[in-house]
């Protein structure tokens, strides 16, 4: 989603950092009951997510005071490097995916250690896995051992500051492609194996088109790949019966014969699967929209 008169000021960076260096699940597990709730008593709607948030309860000083959830966009307002941005994916199974890859310039170069505040997702935000709603109906996001990360408190009201955009000052609207976006997806289809994390980590390859194409997911949690010309990276996550979701963040746009649109798979892939050692990627409605072998 393109932010008009915010761009100029964001730095972008795809630069994947070590794996040792992060906190990741890949894989979720299914939310119990936690601290303060008694399981998920509010029925899961992702769509329910979307809002301007008040951030209680999380263990890092620094981690923000607002998480603004948009249309697959987010906002993470004051947090100790100023505003970072990104996406977000939610499922009705409880699944839940964040990545930051923007910032603003000024907070990159005026802030001791945010220099790299645009590469990679805040580590209390990357643990998230999975949310649910606690008995007064609020989020509660949680990591991968049904653990409470976070708690959010609604009617959250961003302050005007130079390095926020205008959009990220106002309340989200529930638009209908966010609830297309965010529908839940019909049942990994029988014929198929669930995808579990360890078997989908490695590098994997189109059937035909561009033999440059190509995507890995490692064990992290992070993917990237090509479509044989650009390339391309983001988020992954995991969780029973086959859901798979990804955020993409930006790329470049070099034409070339025979692309194939890897990034645009894991973009619209709600469910995935094993057809035997084939990799098979589904839509919410169940349509298949891409098919990768292994590559070793």
């Amino acid at each position: 989603m393109v932010r008009q008169g915010y761009l100029a000021t964001l730095v972008v960076v795809g630069v994947l950092l070590a794996a040792c260096s992060r906190q990741s699940h890949p894989e979720r597990a299914n939310p119990q009951p936690t601290s303060g709730t008694s399981g998920p008593v509010v029925p899961l709607a992702p769509t329910s997510l979307i809002g301007s948030w008040t951030i209680v309860d999380v263990a890092d000083p620094g981690a923000g005071t607002i998480l603004r959830l948009a249309d697959r966009d987010l906002d993470l307002i004051g947090s100790r490097c100023g505003t970072l941005g990104g996406s977000w994916r939610a499922s009705s199974d409880g699944t839940f995916l964040a990545d930051i890859f923007t910032a603003a310039t000024a907070a990159v170069e005026g802030i001791p250690g945010c220099a790299k505040a645009s590469q990679e997702t805040p580590g209390w935000l990357r643990r998230v896995t999975a949310y649910q709603f606690d008995r007064a109906g609020l989020p509660v996001l949680l990591d991968a051992r049904a653990q409470p990360v976070a708690r959010l408190i609604p009617g959250a009201t961003p302050t005007p500051e130079p390095d926020k955009a205008d959009d990220a000052l106002e309340p989200p609207v529930l638009t209908d492609e966010a609830r297309r976006a965010l529908t839940p997806a019909v049942a990994l289809p029988g014929r198929l194996v669930p995808v579990d994390r360890h078997r989908l980590t490695g590098r994997w390859v189109p059937l035909s088109g561009h033999r440059a194409a190509y995507v890995t997911f490692t064990a992290d949690g992070e993917w990237h790949g090509s479509d044989g010309c650009n390339d391309e990276s983001g988020r992954w996550i995991t969780a029973t019966s086959g859901t798979l979701l990804t955020t993409t963040r930006g790329t470049t746009l070099v034409f070339c014969a025979d692309s194939v649109s890897v990034g645009g798979w894991l973009t619209t892939a709600r469910r995935a699967g094993f057809d035997g050692h084939i990799l098979v990627l589904l839509d919410a409605q169940g349509t298949e929209t891409g098919r990768l072998l292994p590559a070793n």
